[in-house]
């Protein structure tokens, strides 16, 4: 028979979500039990509990509750100089201890949500060699073919339901990070559980490094990533499908992997190669196509007409740009507009110019944009000839959207929509105050960064729309998650968005508002996940059975709770320690 101490350490932690609640020992005993995010709740462990797990005398007698720990850690975070410390602060804090990070993040996540994702991150990943102090997720590289689902196995938890992976070679419009692009998987993953309450211990972020062509990166003495130029053509395809293989062989055919910051020449092509194979997606195409869609539909709210009404010029032409007109098109056809009918309204503009029929060299996806008309070199001369009623920036061009492009829009239009939606903030196209000041306050204005309320000349206060992917992907991935849907259909993104805007409300509109305001995006995002299975049960996407009759309630008991649990002991473990404590449950 295995001895008590045995027995003890063979308990498993059981599951962690759902309501506050009483859990057997963790594996870890002692020092380990502080040194692990999952388990560490720094003073907030009770005396019992210091006893049971062998940890009294390595912590201070006092014992702070999780409330009095929060506090404790705005009051250093206010005291970091700028943004990189806070980012760096607070990624320290979740490897220290995971419940009181995500507590403090859903405290007040429009306070915190520009430090841990954009536009902080992109500052975070370009300086991530001096800001790196522990491993946060799988590094895998070129040299590891053959050997992936080994790497798998290193990693410690065996129930992964979601993935978020990059290559680093398109970070948000800073363009080849390589592996300093580690720090977008490990800020969207935090946000899956801070905006829907994902269990992050389900969640795995992975850098794929198969080199850099940034010759900044490899003259860096900080450089976390391999030394060599990009890897390429086969090779690079077949450490993917590798990888792809090893995630459903270890976790699943169920597991989300969600591709982030893929370069164009590799985005539609991977998007479109595994998209019927893997339960798979692509946030800079699908995600932002649904929150810049649902920015639309809020707009046709203000105007008081259609899409089809509607003329779009694009300021880009790469995976967001095209993503984003795809779900317009579908958007339109749910409003009866033939789909030729709905290309027509959309243009597009690129580094060589208005996309054109004739002009030589589009690939499939802006050849579908391309119509008839005379060469025009930039986007001043087509704003002028096109006279759209939307100009859309993803191309990450900053100030793009010129003094004159702002005052054209305004003359020709009543209602002029103006979306800025270049990351990070330095890449915008133009911001909130140039844009409201410059059309008297008429403009419908939305931007991918966070801007400050612009207060008018006529004492409006105007408080510009965040089009934050953050309001998408974490509502889809807990809602494919939750039902077992095994491919993620476009339709999908088009449900995201209209659930978004459903949470919008006259209040909001009125102050200028597109989307809801981010204190309420957990709300948000539950309801885009409760849409989503709703989907997925109705066009039998989903695998789980029985099919929930509540939906709500059934993706709630999901959520991820940010209070500490309680470790008790076992009355047949120790019992002379047993004698000592009482098991009470909340």
């Amino acid at each position: 028979m295995a001895s008590a101490k045995q027995q003890l350490a063979d308990w498993q932690l059981q599951d962690i979500e759902g309501s506050s609640k009483t859990s057997a020992c963790p594996r870890r005993r002692g020092a380990d039990i502080l040194r692990d995010p999952h388990f560490n709740k720094g003073l907030a462990f009770t005396l019992e509990e210091r006893l049971q797990l062998g940890i009294h005398g390595l912590l201070p007698p006092c014992i702070l509750d999780q409330n009095v720990q929060v506090l404790q850690v705005l009051k250093n975070y206010e005291m970091k100089k700028d943004d990189l410390d806070r980012y760096i602060f607070l990624a320290a804090l979740q490897d220290r201890n995971e419940k009181l990070f995500y507590r403090v993040l859903t405290s007040d996540i429009e306070r915190f949500m520009p430090i841990v994702y954009t536009p902080t991150v992109g500052l975070a990943c370009q300086q991530y060699g001096l800001a790196f102090r522990r491993p946060r997720g799988l590094f895998i590289t070129i040299h590891d073919r053959g050997h992936i689902a080994t790497l798998l196995k290193s990693w410690p938890e065996d129930d992964i339901r979601a993935i978020v992976i990059t290559d680093g070679e398109r970070i948000l419009g800073l363009g080849d990070l390589g592996s300093y692009g580690m720090g977008i998987p490990v800020g969207k993953l935090a946000l899956y559980t801070a905006c829907v309450g994902m269990n992050p211990q389900q969640c795995l972020p992975v850098m794929l490094d198969v080199g850099t062509d940034n010759k900044e990166l490899l003259k860096d003495p900080l450089y976390i990533g391999l030394r060599q130029k990009r890897v390429r053509g086969q090779a690079y395809d077949d450490l993917l499908d590798e990888f792809m293989e090893a995630v459903i062989e270890r976790y699943g055919q169920n597991c989300l992997i969600q591709f982030e910051d893929f370069a164009n020449i590799n985005a539609f092509r991977l998007l479109n190669k595994y998209r019927n194979k893997y339960c798979t997606f692509n946030d800079d195409i699908q995600g932002t196509a649904a929150v810049a869609v649902a920015g639309l539909l809020a707009a046709l709210r203000i105007t008081g007409n259609k899409l089809s009404d509607h003329k779009f010029l694009f300021q880009g032409a790469g995976a967001a740009a095209v993503g984003i007109a795809n779900l317009i098109v579908m958007a339109m056809k749910k409003e009866e507009v033939p789909q030729q009918q709905a290309l027509s309204k959309i243009w597009m503009v690129d580094s060589k110019g208005l996309i054109v029929q004739g002009r030589a060299n589009l690939t499939d996806e802006k050849l579908q944009f391309a119509h008839p008309h005379p060469e025009v070199r930039n986007l001043d001369d087509a704003v002028r000839c096109l006279k759209p009623t939307a100009i859309i920036g993803v191309s990450a061009i900053g100030g793009a959207f010129t003094e004159q492009i702002i005052k054209d829009m305004a003359s020709f239009n009543k209602q002029p929509i103006i979306f800025a939606l270049s990351n990070p903030t330095s890449k915008a196209e133009c911001t909130a105050e140039q844009c409201y000041q410059l059309t008297k306050g008429q403009a419908i204005f939305a931007s991918g960064s966070p801007f400050d309320p612009v207060t008018m000349e006529d004492g409006r206060v105007l408080y510009p729309g965040q089009g934050n992917n953050a309001y998408v992907f974490p509502g889809v991935a807990l809602g494919v998650v939750a039902c077992g849907v095994r491919h993620i259909h476009d339709e999908v993104f088009l449900i995201a968005a209209e659930a978004i805007v459903e949470k919008l409300f006259e209040e909001h509109l009125a102050e200028g508002r597109l989307y809801p305001p981010l204190n309420t995006i957990r709300t948000v995002s539950l309801a885009v996940a409760v849409k989503i299975a709703e989907y997925a049960f109705r066009n039998g996407l989903a695998s789980l059975y029985p099919e929930p009759e509540d939906k709500e309630s059934f993706i709630s008991s999901l959520i991820y709770n940010t209070d500490y649990d309680e470790f008790l002991i076992d009355s047949y473990a120790w019992p002379e320690e047993a004698s000592k404590i009482q098991t009470v449950k909340k």
